[in-house]
């Protein structure tokens, strides 16, 4: 078996690559196309109307007697997370890279996940048929741009003096003059991929159905196979969820060691959820019923109902890799939902509820107060595409607001923060507080200062532990962050202390902190990647200039020119669409977060809290004491 993933920049040819996959190997009968809304991996209605992949989805084909999971992920950046998500699932991944335009902005996005990953990666370099594609110079800007380790399939001499880099005794065979067959050079590669030195390369021309054959050939004998053992504990990890019409929420999964089968309970909040039904991948998208998933397979659990998306079940330390939340990319804006129709805010919540369960990043929080229901997005095209998917598959039309951008918080002075949480009994839980502002980029530091004897350690780490939700949210409703938090003093009681008292408290505590000492905004910091023709590079550097950005480096590539930059999110947001209109839709830019730096003086902005506000002492406790039964501090 071979599970793989197949990535791209946008308008590369990722789709077409897979309908050519599937076709070749008889899983598809005709060759679905984007344009048309007929590809096989865009299974929702918007991705069929608007040609785009906004989803991943998965399909089971078999090439040489090795069966092959196959997962599409889309290549816009606002759906980065999708991608992110779907690094739980492959052993090995296939990154396609348009020969005519060479490595694009977000292939370098791409590239660098799959090496955090460590996930061994075929380089396929499509679009041969285009006036001017050429794979040599699409193989260098991929050496010179991301790794020194590529090299065509094609290039026997050339494999011989990359591969000579990692192994003395290729190199001196090399420098003898000879040249391995390629059955001798293809177990060097596979050993030279897996430890993620080495990327090999192939070209061809999806939508001519050209080198779609060696690719496969290239998958079963270059990719590594799963491993763990069907014997061993279980270990699973739910990477994507979605809703059937039929049989409900179905979250998929892949299995890393031991099985699972119908009627198999998984614990979740206290409770154990059962398996109704398991299904394979199919290209109908409608699954095969299984019945049973064993180590290495991908497939699809029904019954678990609200089992979140990067739940592992199971041994978690039989994970093979950790995948961070909004590691490749992070929303930055934050927008309120409103409905079209006022009587369907209850129906709009629920859909929203429903997405937020399909991808974490979206954060939906409704304040009850207010009754204002918010989210996060990546950028214009996923709020597009969630207004057209709450229209169209949840029949409840809604509206966003203006974009916010989303800032941090970080304190402003040195202070300190006290609770005394004795009321209403039983409770008992005295703490102080040292708190200190840090440099931009420090991240959050805890240390404590109080013997066990007035705190006992167990108490200690519930307050550490407490942390990241007590800082959550600042005085002005964003993430607190960059500050350095002693316990210096405090005291536990015998008799009165309950096991999750410190845990209510800290929040107390950190908020009055946060309220005498104040707290100023942090801002991100984006590297851009721009690349446009060649005649409007200085008009995009004067404009990072306004932008009060930076620039990092130029490089002219034939006819275009790249330039990376240091640009605050503010200004680089709404860029995107005005470089596009700027050079009529032939440049493009693609970010990530550099840094946090403090925001300009004049910048007073601020998110409705989700929540009770801690330093609401008698409400809040109230809210935390109800809270702690639905395990939300767990979050």
């Amino acid at each position: 078996m071979r599970n793989i993933a197949i990535f791209a920049h946008v308008d590369a040819g990722k789709t077409t690559v897979s309908e050519q996959l599937m076709l070749h190997a008889g899983a598809i009968r005709s060759l679905g196309k984007v344009d048309e809304g007929t590809a096989h991996t865009d299974r929702l209605e918007v991705e069929r109307r608007r040609g785009i992949s906004v989803q991943s989805s998965g399909a089971l084909f078999s090439w040489k007697g090795e069966d092959i999971n196959l997962i599409d992920t889309p290549g816009h950046s606002d759906f980065s997370a999708e991608v992110e998500r779907s690094l739980w699932a492959p052993d090995g991944a296939i990154l396609v890279i348009s020969a005519a335009e060479g490595v694009q902005p977000q292939t370098e996005n791409l590239f660098r996940a799959l090496q955090e990953a460590r996930i061994p990666t075929l380089l396929f370099f499509n679009k041969t048929d285009r006036p001017g594609a050429s794979v040599a110079a699409a193989m260098q800007s991929f050496r010179r741009l991301l790794s020194k380790d590529g090299c065509l399939l094609s290039d026997q001499e050339g494999l011989m003096a990359a591969l000579g880099e990692y192994d003395e005794q290729v190199m001196e065979d090399y420098l003898m003059g000879e040249v391995y067959s390629r059955e001798k050079l293809l177990p060097l590669i596979k050993g030279a991929m897996e430890n993620m030195q080495f990327f090999p390369g192939l070209s061809g021309s999806a939508l001519k159905d050209e080198g779609i054959e060696e690719l496969l050939d290239a998958i079963v004998t270059l990719l590594p196979a799963p491993g763990g053992t069907e014997k061993g504990p279980l270990c699973a990890v739910v990477f994507a969820a979605h809703q059937d019409a039929t049989l409900g929420r179905g979250v998929q999964v892949r299995i890393f060691s031991g099985t699972l089968q119908n009627r198999d309970s998984i614990p979740w909040k206290d409770e154990q959820r059962k398996i109704t039904q398991i299904r394979l991948p199919s290209p109908d998208g409608r699954g095969k019923d299984a019945g049973r998933l064993s180590c290495g397979q991908i497939g699809t659990l029904y019954g678990l109902s609200d089992l979140p998306v990067g739940t592992v079940i199971g041994d978690k330390t039989l994970l093979p890799r950790k995948i961070s939340l909004g590691s490749l990319r992070e929303p930055l804006i934050a927008v309120k939902a409103e409905p079209e129709n006022p009587s369907q805010a209850h129906d709009m919540r629920k859909a929203l509820q429903i997405l937020a369960g399909e991808d974490p990043l979206l954060q939906l929080q409704y304040n009850r107060e207010t009754q204002e229901t918010t989210l996060r997005a990546m950028g214009k095209m996923h709020l597009e595409i969630l207004e057209e998917t709450m229209r169209t598959r949840f029949a409840t039309p809604c509206t966003f607001s203006k974009p916010q951008l989303i800032y941090r918080e970080t304190l402003l002075r040195p202070t300190e923060g006290f609770v005394a949480y004795t009321m209403p009994k039983p409770c008992w839980a005295i703490m102080n507080l040292y708190m200190e502002p840090l440099p931009p980029g420090s991240g959050v530091q805890f240390e404590s200062r109080v013997s066990p004897r007035d705190i006992a350690l167990r108490y200690q780490h519930q307050v550490e532990n407490a942390l990241p939700l007590a800082l959550k949210q600042g005085m002005r409703g964003f993430q607190v962050t960059d500050i350095r938090i002693t316990l210096v003093g405090g005291n536990h009681h015998e008799i009165h202390t309950h096991p999750l008292d410190f845990v209510v408290a800290t929040p107390m505590a950190v908020m009055d902190g946060l309220q005498r000492g104040g707290t100023r905004l942090l801002e991100p910091v984006l590297h851009c990647c721009i690349q446009v023709p060649e005649t409007y590079a200085g008009k995009v550097m004067s404009d990072v200039n306004k932008m009060r950005g930076e620039v990092q480096s130029t490089q002219s590539m034939g006819e275009t020119c790249r330039i990376e930059a240091l640009v605050p999110a503010v200004n680089a947001l709404p860029y995107a669409d005005e470089l596009l209109q700027m050079t009529g839709g032939r440049g493009g830019m693609t970010t990530r977060v550099h840094a946090w730096q403090y925001a300009p003086p004049d910048v007073n902005d601020t998110l409705p809290r989700h929540g009770v506000n801690p330093l609401d002492t008698a409400k809040y406790i109230l809210a935390a004491r109800s809270a702690l039964e639905g395990d939300i501090f767990d979050r």
